[in-house]
């Protein structure tokens, strides 16, 4: 076997990497960009040449020969940034755990133990390659020595020879280092010969060799560049000699040290982990607890013959993990097709015949339930008539809490993080678009395989991700929360609620007309017929044809978001007309013909996906439709909200908390001021105005009232005083004004603000009222514009995440209590700070009652939570 040896400047690639990336942080503000662009490349180059041997070689802080030659060696380059400095020592023990050799000596270079070693292991019949972003390395290419130049950041590697040099300089790469001696070098602060560039330099090593002998022909040579060189005789052989590599610096070399080692699994699981770089886990090819396809007997089949023996067993079990095998269909259909079960002792698979026999077992409530994504298993089995009682644990939503800043909690991700093993994400098993399969046409063994392995990772999963969540303190968060509001969320997708089609009829005419008499009046603003939805043709008319100052350019032309329209809102009456346009285009595209498609044949009602895991705030979203962005402002948005009815005799009992964001600031800041306010039971934006503006409560006018409340909700937000002046249209001396006055009235909040900035840069995150961590890794960047934002975060998180866990708590409460007194009522909407119950005709004062008592009781804060309470027909009458 050819022995390969890869040799890797590290300071260079470990550069190449950090400013090739995005500034990348974990939770706690550590920077990682250099630490993960090295790992990547690491995998690519083990993967892609397969060396037998490998090193990476590191500069030291300590002055080299060099600078002892020459004290400016060096002498321009800036220092290493502290983000890249900190990542420093991480990156070194990446390194070791991939079962790398590394080498630095102090008084040399990583160039001269590149050299050293390249040299050495040539000499032994070893293919070398020598990866750097520094091209004095070109010098050391031979027949068996090739340099890997990194290129386009890290992503890509040009490689050159001994035959590539001569094609691209038409020198060797002994004279490149005469080369060098000419040309000096900027970024080492070699000087070279001053006025002698590349082109020159090149033409003058091709025709005398090397500098010695140029020296010695200075009379045949131009008198321009002779006057030169004369000048600069020594330095030109102290640049020479500077950018000399060496080949020979005393080092204990052996074969052995420089072999590729076993890579140490589970340290680069830790690092990787630590870092956050679930990306990489993958390639770690961990492979799973166990490993179904090669011992299909692990489980058992349930049949006629070992039913009831199988049934005690479980029966017997402290806790069960379950996962439903789901037929497609609709939410009320009975869809289910096998259910995997793992026991205390074994795992079990049944098939939809035997559903029923599980009913006493899965509503046992001394029973532990567990599993992945439970909420999609209590529904399923709904159809059945039987309801998941003591769900205890969910490792998605225990996943969730640990890490709420994910992008998606799919079970192959969580396993590969941990090191639960490898598995297929559910789109990879199931297959998306039209290579999506139908459960019944997959292989039986394969089927088995696939939810054996969700219902085993899950089991593994538990003790790791309930032991975080104690040292974390969000176990209660997790188990009195999180847990008990799955079957709230269950319920409320299964129930759905109704949906008036002629109301939605009429506002789908109401909306076409109004689109339509919008597009005449933007054509007739703009002169010309165009496509209003072509962000290229939108900006040609705008900035080209109108002569609009353009904001903002991309790579294909002119911006016009939503930011740009807004701020050129003044600037022409067309501007208006356009982003009327993008809103009612898109409610109709969102919530009239997106309605119309999902209205369930069987229920003739909307069961829309209430989501636990999306949000990083803690807060829940809804999809498929997204009730939460319905934009109320507009009054055709606002009559949407016509089509959601109660059914027949019914009516929709709606609850909304009255400015629960301020009052939770009132509360965390402890602010008696603003305590005192809310006390009074009187307009609190009112009485904010009052007190900021030092008038008269009486005396407040409209204006002054949206100012106060523009302040109330910025200060929640972090707002500075330009995005102040921004949204009231004044000038950013006023808005700094108006909350630099706010904050010297509320001066509990002035101390929150800067209290919570000081926890989180020193925490890397903030909790909230029942303890959700949000950690805030941009508080800690050096870039001033992402710290910023970091801040607002941190005075923000505490704020929508208590509101976050206020309404789920309420939501528990609420649930059980009209389960408790047997009301046939039900919960069936949760958006922003408000609940709906469809009430039943006799119970309608009860719901009332009910709803509003276990929202206002919550919790416990300084400040008393009140809620507003209305019934109507729909939705819309409620408000």
């Amino acid at each position: 076997m050819e022995k390969l040896l890869i040799i890797i400047d590290g300071n260079s690639l470990m550069n190449r990497a950090y400013y090739a990336l995005p500034e990348l942080m974990n939770k706690k503000g550590q920077h990682t960009s250099a630490v993960y662009g090295f790992a990547n490349i690491l995998f690519r180059l083990l993967d892609t040449y397969r060396p037998t041997h490998i090193s990476v070689a590191f500069d030291l802080k300590a002055p080299t020969f060099r600078h002892l030659q020459y004290k400016d060696y060096k002498g321009t380059r800036k220092g290493m940034p502290e983000e890249l400095r900190e990542q420093v020592e991480p990156l070194k023990k990446l390194i070791d755990a991939f079962g790398i050799n590394r080498l630095e000596i102090e008084g040399y270079e990583a160039d001269d133990i590149i050299g050293t070693v390249s040299t050495f292991c040539a000499d032994k019949g070893y293919k070398v390659m020598i990866i750097t972003g520094d091209k004095d390395a070109l010098q050391l290419a031979s027949s068996n020595i090739r340099i890997l130049f990194t290129k386009k950041g890290i992503s890509e590697l040009e490689e050159y020879g001994y035959d590539e040099m001569i094609d691209r300089y038409g020198i060797t790469p002994s004279q490149f280092i005469d080369l060098k001696g000419l040309m000096g070098d900027k970024s080492d602060n070699i000087p070279g010969v001053a006025g002698i560039g590349e082109k020159t330099g090149i033409k003058l090593i091709q025709e005398y060799d090397s500098i010695e002998n140029i020296y010695q022909n200075l009379d045949s040579i131009s008198p321009n560049v002779k006057k030169k060189l004369e000048e600069s005789y020594e330095i030109a052989l102290l640049s020479k000699s500077l950018a000399t590599i060496m080949t020979d610096i005393p080092i204990e070399l052996s074969e052995e040290e420089l072999r590729l080692k076993e890579m140490d699994n589970d340290k680069l699981l830790e690092i990787f982990n630590e870092f956050e770089f679930n990306t990489l886990i993958t390639r770690l090819g961990i492979t799973t607890p166990k490993d179904y396809s090669k011992d299909v007997s692990a489980v058992i089949a349930v049949d006629e013959t070992n039913l009831n023996d199988s049934l005690y067993k479980i029966k017997n079990s402290s806790r069960i993990f379950i996962k439903t095998v789901c037929k497609t269909g609709y939410v009320n259909e009975k869809r289910i097709s096998n259910i995997v079960l793992k026991s205390d002792t074994d795992l079990y698979f049944f098939s939809e015949d035997h559903i029923s026999f599980l009913k006493d077992i899965l509503e046992n409530k001394e029973i532990k339930i567990c599993g992945y994504k439970l909420k999609d298993d209590y529904i399923n089995l709904l159809s059945y008539g039987i309801e998941l009682q003591n769900m205890h644990y969910d490792l998605a939503i225990a996943e969730y809490l640990i890490d709420s800043s994910s992008s998606n909690y799919e079970i192959k991700d969580i396993a590969t993080k941990y090191g639960f093993g490898n598995i297929k994400s559910y789109d990879e098993f199931i297959g998306k678009g039209k290579n999506k399969k139908e459960i019944e046409s997959i292989d039986f063994q394969d089927l088995l395989e696939y939810y054996a392995s969700i219902v085993d990772i899950s089991e593994t999963s538990y003790d790791t991700l309930i032991d975080i969540l104690k040292n974390t303190e969000m176990d209660r968060l997790f188990f009195e929360v999180e847990m008990p509001l799955v079957k709230v969320l269950g319920n409320m997708e299964y129930t759905g609620i109704c949906v008036d089609e002629n109301v939605l009829n009429e506002l789908k005419i109401r909306f076409d007309k109004e689109i339509s008499l919008l597009e005449t009046e933007i054509y007739e603003l703009s002169g010309d017929k165009f496509n209003i939805n072509s962000p290229k043709q939108l900006g040609v008319v705008l900035f080209e044809k109108l002569g609009l100052p353009a904001i903002k350019k991309t790579k294909t032309g002119f911006s016009t978001n939503a930011e740009v329209l807004d701020a050129l809102l003044d600037k022409h009456p067309i501007i208006a007309k356009i982003s009327l346009y993008r809103q009612y285009t898109k409610l109709q595209s969102t919530y009239v013909d997106g309605l119309i498609k999902i209205i369930n044949p069987i229920t003739k009602r909307i069961h829309s996906s209430f989501n636990q895991t999306i949000t990083t705030t803690g807060r829940i979203s809804s999809t498929d439709p997204n009730l939460q962005n319905i934009p109320i402002r507009l009054e055709l948005g606002r009559e949407l909200r016509k089509v959601f009815v109660a059914k027949e005799n019914c009516q929709l009992v709606d609850a909304d908390y009255s400015q629960i964001e301020l009052r939770i600031l009132a509360h965390i800041a402890d602010d008696k001021n603003l305590i005192e306010a809310f006390s009074k039971k009187t307009d609190i934006h009112t009485t904010t105005a009052s007190e900021v503006f030092n008038v008269p409560i009486d005396e407040v006018t409209k204006e002054l009232r949206s100012a106060a409340k523009a302040v109330n909700f910025g200060i929640v937000y972090g707002i500075s005083d330009f995005g102040l002046s921004n949204n009231l249209r004044i000038s950013k001396n006023t808005a700094k004004k108006y909350i630099e006055t706010y904050l010297d009235r509320y001066p509990g909040v002035k101390r929150y603000m800067s209290d919570i900035v000081e926890k989180a840069e020193r925490d890397g995150y903030v909790v909230t009222y029942a303890g959700r961590r949000r950690y805030i890794p941009e508080i800690n960047s050096k870039n001033n514009i992402v710290k910023n934002l970091g801040k607002r975060l941190a005075m923000n998180a505490p704020i929508q995440g208590s509101a976050a866990d206020i309404i789920k708590i309420a939501m528990v409460k609420v649930y059980d209590r009209l389960k408790d007194e047997k009301l046939s009522s039900k919960l069936i909407l949760q958006v922003h700070d408000e609940l709906i119950i469809e009430a039943e005709p006799d119970e309608i004062d009860k719901v009332k009652k009910v709803i509003k008592q276990e929202m206002e009781n919550a919790v416990d804060l300084h400040v008393k939570l009140t809620v507003d309470v209305e019934a109507g027909s729909s939705w819309y009458d409620t408000k």
